[in-house]
């Protein structure tokens, strides 16, 4: 199926990382190069409250973390970018691994001296599942790293993935020189002082000026990693990218700006154009004239001072124009799309097309849930929009009860974005939240107050996990006569049973047989 011109420019992307790879920084530079922003922003210390376009939340301003996942647009050369900003720490995994649902591609960025760790192992396991297309950039080559060949065989021993160098560095920290390219045989200088990048044409890795440029002590070793990935190495295979088993690497610095151009060079000409999309029902083409998308988050108040709430749409297939009407597979019902804006973090302006691949922000006046299908009629519904079971949880306490109003708002708006889950119990008026990660708590707490003027109080509830029960109603009751003291409603109304340890939950799977005990409210 062919697809329109403007379909085919688009580049979905996001960037997943351990936390202090620079994702933050790269994304700065990509905005730069975008001419989106007019100076990208050095990251430095909290202390000196230089903030970054992605980090807008004040509570990521204040600790220095990404909280939640930030959506930029951006040009470069002929294409139009869709970069999705996720958070790097590991208490916010729900909110990324949503947001990977949601692209087409993904930039894994390591950082040189700490090789591959953790957080991006988990990620990189969602963009395996996914058969995700990667491109990896080794960041922070101005520092003392680990070695090149080591960094190479982390990525295929740890993340499991075939990696290419399409660059390597010569020198490393303080005495880096630049990337060669091995395409095409071109060096890029690096130059610390006067951040001029000049690219010089050389015959091969054997030329003469790169000795001069550079100094025998560094070319030799660079010589000898290149003779031994060019000798033993695959040639790229743009099939086995596009199903998520070969990755392209790039060598630079995002904080110098250095590699950043040939980075997104690689996304223009490697990443795909929006992919294909499984629903329950068929399989959605990008192509397809009728406009179909899913919501895949959920914010409240980007601005607070008029309280807005905001769905981020993933477009799947055809065009969108402000104003065109859309059939809710959900509700069944059919709404008005009066104002789409395109993202520049917590900045939004009104757009009047959008096309598959793009990622728009629709307001949400309650109605929207995570995973909604948008279609222009056809009762379909998008797949893979993951669900989570909260592994943390507290009772919510209002420190002033004449606040009780915004704490109702609040918790409603809040839990509503799909982090933090809302909980009522059967035999207490005290709401109990649930988490993924402990962060999330802080979270909470810091909004409610700064956003709503809600001052709470969190009781952890030591538990060993959450059930949700499934079953005959009458059943249903029964269970819940007997274990009231834990039990909850979710928002749904659905029954949920939280286990203060294995034991009890043993207990009740073997007392009440008929019964599921799903781990997640989907099942």
């Amino acid at each position: 199926m062919s697809i329109h011109p403007e379909i085919a420019k688009r580049r979905t992307f996001a960037i997943v990382s351990h936390p202090d790879a620079g994702k933050t920084t790269i994304t700065e530079k990509f905005l730069w190069f975008g001419k989106v922003i007019r100076e990208a922003g050095h990251v430095r210390a909290k202390a000196n409250r230089s903030y970054t376009v992605s980090d807008w939340m004040k509570i990521e301003q204040d600790r220095g973390i990404s909280v939640s996942s930030s959506v930029l647009n951006f040009p470069f050369e002929d294409c139009w970018f869709n970069l999705v900003d996720t958070p790097g720490h590991q208490d916010f995994c729900e909110d990324t691994y949503r947001a990977l649902t949601a692209v087409d591609s993904a930039l894994v960025l390591i950082d040189s001296v700490n090789g591959v760790e953790k957080q991006t192992i988990k990620l990189m396991e969602v963009c395996r599942m996914r058969h995700t297309p990667i491109i990896t950039f080794i960041n922070k080559m101005d520092l003392d790293g680990r070695p090149v060949l080591d960094l190479l065989d982390q990525i295929e021993s740890v993340l499991k993935i075939k990696a290419i160098p399409f660059t390597l560095p010569i020198g490393v920290g303080k005495l880096f020189k630049g990337v060669y390219s091995i395409a095409d045989n071109t060096f890029n200088v690096y130059d610390e002082k006067s951040g001029h990048q000049e690219i010089l044409q050389m015959t091969g890795p054997d030329d003469p000026r790169l000795v001069e440029l550079c100094g025998e002590n560094w070319v030799k070793p660079f010589r000898e990693e290149y003779d031994i990935v060019t000798g033993g190495m695959d040639p790229f295979d743009h099939e086995l990218f596009l199903k998520g088993e070969m990755c392209p690497v790039f060598f630079g610095s995002a904080v110098n700006n250095f590699g950043v151009r040939q980075l997104l060079n690689a996304f223009a000409s490697l990443a795909p154009a929006p992919m294909p999309r499984e629903t329950d029902k068929r399989m959605v083409e990008p192509g397809e004239s009728d406009f179909s998308g899913f919501v895949f988050k959920i914010q409240a108040n980007m601005d607070p001072k008029h309280r807005d709430r905001t769905a981020f749409l993933r477009i799947c297939s055809g065009e969108f124009q402000r104003g065109d009407k859309v059939f809710h597979v959900r509700s069944g019902r059919e709404i008005r799309l009066a104002a789409p804006t395109a993202f520049l973090a917590k900045d939004k302006e009104v757009i009047d097309t959008a096309w598959a691949g793009d990622i728009v922000g629709i307001n949400d006046p309650g109605l929207f849930h995570i995973g909604d299908t948008l279609t222009k009629g056809e009762k379909i519904n998008f797949s893979g929009i993951p669900d989570f079971a909260p592994e943390h949880f507290a009772r919510v306490s209002l420190l002033n009860p004449l606040k009780s109003k915004q704490l109702a708002k609040g918790l409603k708006e809040l839990t509503e974005e799909g982090a933090t889950q809302l909980y009522q119990p059967f035999k207490s008026a005290i709401p109990v939240i649930g988490v993924v990660g402990e962060l999330q708590f802080d979270v909470l707490k810091f909004r409610l107050m700064s956003e709503y003027g809600a001052d709470v109080s969190l009781d952890r509830i030591p538990s060993y996990g959450v059930r949700w029960i499934v079953g005959d109603a009458a059943e249903v009751d029964k269970f819940v006569d007997e274990n009231g003291i834990d039990c909850m409603r979710d928002k749904e109304e659905r029954f949920v049973c939280l286990f203060p340890n294995e034991y009890r939950l043993s207990l009740a799977m073997k007392n009440f047989p008929n019964l599921q005990f799903r781990e997640t409210s989907l099942g």
